[in-house]
């Protein structure tokens, strides 16, 4: 491939905000082995190295629903659409406009950020620092009972008393909680498996003083009155690393670039016009949560 078609697709992309970033990160990712052309539009090519860093950029963009050849496809035709824009935009001269050259300007800021950025991402997410997270986190886990339940939920304690002399008179739980419960999130009534503090306080408080098997009296809450049957408790266990690895590294991978940014801050001097002359600068963003099991919702 020339270089003459090659600084021509490079300035005619950069015509187009779209993909401005994937574009700026594209000169320096073209080196190396000869990029395999898939597309001409108008004599300007259309490589297989242009197809990447788009199918990285667009990511969400992209229909979940196509996947190989069809999604490489997809980007394609977004691509060809795109250079004929661009080469429109070119035609009218919209490169050489004040507000193109700050947006590109901008869109390069941003770019830098997002290679320091991924770069830290990398360095820190390794698997020593991720396994060492992770035991940290189970090793600071309070001991908590977990309890798994269900319950018939109904607007008025007249209701709930009525729900509650079925099941006591030998009825399934579950059949009558299919039959008056107005909670359409539990099926059956069935409410899987919560720590105390995962409910409102009323439903907490009482489902925590059952034993296994128990059926309460009807618990008022705000969303209604509760007829609640725990069916087990056990120790809450901290979740394996194979089941939370993605959340632990999301949360390396935090820690390290807010860290980056807080040390950034601390030598820097920063001013700011939106304040006043004597406030202190804006905190740094604070560091990402400890990662955890996943909370069961509120009932």
């Amino acid at each position: 491939m020339s270089h003459a078609p090659k600084n021509a697709r490079l300035r005619a992309r950069a015509a187009l905000g779209t993909v401005g970033l994937a574009v700026l990160l594209a000169a320096g990712l073209c080196g190396g082995a000869q990029a395999k052309v898939l597309a001409k539009v108008n004599g300007v090519e259309i490589t297989d190295e242009d197809l990447k860093i788009a199918m990285e950029d667009l990511g969400p963009g992209i229909p979940r629903q196509l996947e190989g050849k069809a999604r490489e496809s997809y980007v394609i035709d977004f691509l060809v659409d795109e250079q004929l824009v661009v080469q429109k935009a070119q035609a009218d001269k919209l490169a050489e406009t004040p507000d193109f050259a700050k947006k590109m300007a901008y869109l390069r800021d941003k770019a830098l950020m997002e290679t320091l950025l991924g770069n830290v991402a990398k360095q820190a997410a390794t698997d020593a620092a991720i396994k060492a997270t992770y035991e940290e986190a189970a090793k600071n886990q309070k001991p908590e009972t977990e309890y798994h339940a269900h319950h018939i939920l109904v607007p008025t304690e007249e209701e709930a008393k009525k729900a509650l002399a079925r099941v006591k008179g030998g009825e399934d739980f579950a059949k009558v909680a299919g039959e008056v419960s107005k909670d359409p999130g539990s099926k059956g009534g069935d409410l899987g498996w919560f720590t105390k503090d995962r409910m409102v306080p009323e439903f907490g408080e009482a489902a925590s003083k059952l034993k296994p098997g128990e059926l309460s009296e009807p618990v008022k809450t705000q969303f209604g009155w509760h007829v609640i049957k725990l069916d087990e408790s056990r120790p809450k266990t901290f979740p394996p690393l194979d089941q939370i690895k993605d959340q632990v590294a999301r949360y390396v991978v935090q820690k390290a670039q807010s860290e980056l940014v807080m040390k950034l801050r601390e030598g820097a001097k920063i001013e700011r016009a939106d304040a006043p002359a004597d406030a202190k600068a804006a905190p740094a963003p604070a560091a990402p949560a400890a990662p955890a099991a996943k909370p069961a919702e509120k009932k």
